[in-house]
């Protein structure tokens, strides 16, 4: 394996040293823009704050199936998945899911307990997406609660250039070292097909649909066929089969200064769960046979999304709105294992749902001057959620079923002032107010200095609230070895961050061009919520906010271009600090450092046309501080020790060739050429989400794939 990877980095080595002509991205003529946090779609050079953009052409390259796999390739950004759900958050800068802020066309994407946050990214296919855009650190002001971490906007395809547009995509991969497309099924099979016609200068419509179906991954375990009388816990998947049906729809209206935008997108998926214990079930007459109690999760999704920007004499305003829910189902069942059938099979039964109303508008341009702009704006959301006693311990007898409405509304000002040629400034404040929580303020401050047509600097300070999940709010566990109960009454975290950027533009004489960036970030959460041990003897957990959460950040990057060659890298250091307390002992506050370390690579043979592209990505060794109990004393406070979470290694390669006037391509690739599946991490134990006590499943390994695009 060694000298394959070898081979291929050589391989790449040479690719770039030969560099010839026709730099594929720079075909582009039209300068990229970006719209996260701005007042409108400008350029990202031009941009206030420092965003992050994936265009879909490295998203093609990648040969990617959903947007979790493209933001793995993402400095400080770590997808958590979880192999029992199959769902998958994003990490930024050490926290999870509820701190991100998830948007689809700068609205909110519901989730099962909240809007925009703890988004399943699997679910969100790339198949018509235009590009990501990530804004890191706390954004309030702009975008609300949860927008702790950061904010991942992804932009959809709305416009095409041609009359009409036909592409197929047909996906063919391995999952680890299975796969069949024939007789059993094994493998990733992807199938996706968007249209879109533009029927005059003024209307143009969409759709899309995209079919994934993951047949899981064995791994350790044997598949679902597979039982032994000794009920040795080999049957079933370490990741679970997974398939997926998204669909999309939209319509365009541009005339003048007035555009209105409709999309409608539908989500079904199934995933199975198969058990892994096998028990001995009587059928009568003195037969036998072994069973397990499997269990199939559905979800469906809609999300309903219309936006209008428009002229009010000279004012702008933009306005979106939007309606979604997500409903997702388990169904129990009792099958026979050596039959292959179902002996008994319970009725479905909804374990979460979330309905949502959600708008957000925004006016600016009043006083119609280069020199001076403010915005005004609101949001509100209205979100009714509910949670099955199955998901969790809620209540106060432990087997309730939660319903929680909320209603947020907030207003939030700014105003951005180009003070000279080479300075701007921002000033903003957002005041929220809910039926459910206290008033939140956020604010948020930004100044961009341009030292000359080359370089800039961006010196950055937001806040952002995070509101409390049904676990930390409800949870009931109460019985003869746990007492673990929620605290309805904790009040929503603050984040603040800072971070300053600065890049630096340059050509070379002969056409090599350069962008250097170097940034620092801190990001502060007050009041964090955590799971606390207030009285060891009996032991009582419960979740209370306490001042806990530090990160310090530093990284640099560097991309380099000249006709047909790109390479992008970057390497960052991160610190966190996280205190940790059980009411009578407290973990030391010191800072724990790792680093990453990514790199892309594209190259475009001249002649041929062929494209070879190259990722990878390093996440080094981090440490975090863990409780160790006394379980032979109760009263004993334990002590805290530093477990670790080992470093890996990720690497993709796939070569596209172009056939008949580019309507067809063949890509063919290989992912996670490193293997890599599980990794140490002594901070945690073995439960439903790993792999065993202390290990953690990242991946399914190593997987080869074959992709066929058929451009009408």
């Amino acid at each position: 394996m060694k000298k394959k990877v070898l081979s291929i980095l050589s391989l790449s080595t040479i690719l770039w040293m030969n560099a010839q002509e026709n730099d594929s991205l720079n075909q582009k003529k039209i300068e990229e823009v970006v719209i996260t946090g701005q007042y409108m779609q400008q350029s990202i050079n031009k941009s206030i704050y420092k965003v992050e953009v994936i265009d879909a052409q490295q998203i093609k390259n990648m040969a990617v199936t959903n947007v979790a796999e493209v933001l793995n390739q993402n400095l400080n950004i770590l997808i958590q998945p979880n192999r029992g759900s199959g769902d998958s958050n994003a990490n930024i800068m050490g926290l999870s899911g509820e701190y991100t802020k998830v948007l689809i066309d700068n609205i909110p994407v519901v989730s099962d307990q909240g809007m925009g946050n703890l988004v399943d990214l699997t679910k969100l296919n790339v198949n018509n997406i235009e590009r990501i855009e990530i804004v890191k650190g706390s954004m309030g002001v702009e975008y609300g609660n949860n927008a702790v971490a950061g904010v991942i906007n992804i932009i959809t395809k709305k416009t095409y250039f041609k009359k009409f547009n036909a592409l197929l995509s047909l996906q063919e991969e391995t999952v680890g070292k299975d796969y069949d497309w024939f007789k059993k099924g094994n493998g990733r099979h992807v199938q996706s097909l968007n249209l879109g016609y533009r029927i005059n200068d003024n209307w143009s419509v969409t759709a899309d649909i995209n079919h994934n179906d993951f047949q899981g991954y064995k791994g350790s375990q044997n598949g679902y066929k597979y039982f032994n009388t000794g009920n040795d816990l080999l049957r079933g998947y370490e990741w679970q089969p997974k398939d997926q049906l998204i669909t999309n729809g939209a319509v365009r209206y541009s005339k003048n200064n007035t555009t209105l935008f409709y999309k409608v997108n539908f989500l079904t998926e199934t995933i199975n769960f198969r058990d892994p214990r096998v028990t001995d079930y009587p059928l009568g007459g003195g037969q036998r046979t072994y069973v397990s109690d499997d269990i199939d999760y559905f979800t469906k999704r809609w999300i309903h999304q219309f936006n209008i920007q428009t002229k009010l004499g000279r004012i702008n305003y933009n306005g979106d709105f939007s309606y979604q829910s997500q409903e997702r189902k388990s169904q129990d069942y009792v099958y026979d294992v050596p039959d292959r059938s179902e002996i008994s099979k319970e009725d479905k039964k909804t374990y979460y749902k979330s309905d949502v109303l959600y708008s957000r508008g925004m006016f600016s341009n009043f006083l119609d001057s280069e020199k001076f702009n403010f915005q005004l704006g609101y949001e509100l959301d209205r979100t009714k959620g509910f949670a099955d006693a199955s998901t969790g311990n809620f209540g106060t007898s432990g087997n309730e079923n939660i319903n929680r409405t909320i209603f947020n509304y907030a207003n939030f000002l700014s105003a951005e002032w180009k003070v000279t040629d080479q300075l701007s400034l921002r000033p903003g404040v957002r005041l929220a107010l809910s039926d459910k929580f206290d008033s939140q303020f956020n604010y948020s401050f930004t100044a961009k200095y341009n030292f000359s047509d080359k370089s800039d600097i961006r010196g950055i300070f937001g806040s952002a609230n995070r509101f409390p999940t049904y676990d930390e709010l409800y949870t009931y566990i109460v019985d003869n070895n746990h007492d673990i109960r929620g605290n309805a009454d904790l009040k929503p975290e603050t984040g603040y961050s800072a971070g300053l950027f600065w890049d630096y533009n340059l050509t070379s004489p002969n056409a090599w061009k350069f962008n250097i960036s170097l940034s620092g970030m801190y990001l502060d959460v007050k009041d964090r919520i955590e799971n606390v041990i207030i009285n060891p003897s009996p032991l009582q957990y419960t979740y209370i906010n306490v001042d806990n959460y530090k990160s310090i950040l530093f990284g640099g990057n560097l991309n380099i271009r000249k006709d047909n060659l790109s390479i992008n890298t970057g390497v960052s250091t991160m610190g966190i600090s996280r205190v940790m307390n059980t009411g009578n002992l407290t973990s030391p506050d010191n800072y724990n450092y790792y680093v990453e370390a990514n790199l892309g690579a594209n190259y475009t043979l001249s002649k041929t046309k062929t494209l070879f592209a190259l990722y990878y990505k390093y996440t080094g060794k981090s440490k975090q501080y863990v409780h160790l109990a006394n379980t032979q004393d109760p009263t004993d406070p334990g002590r805290y020790v530093l477990g670790e979470i080992d470093d890996f290694s990720m690497l993709n390669f796939t070569v596209s060739q172009p056939f008949f006037n580019n309507h067809l391509e063949l890509s063919l690739g290989i992912k996670n050429i490193f293997d890599v599946s599980s990794i140490r991490n002594t901070t945690i134990a073995g439960d439903g989400h790993n792999a065993g006590a202390n290990n953690q499943n990242l991946f399914y390994g190593r997987s080869y794939f074959a992709r066929l695009n058929y451009n009408f």
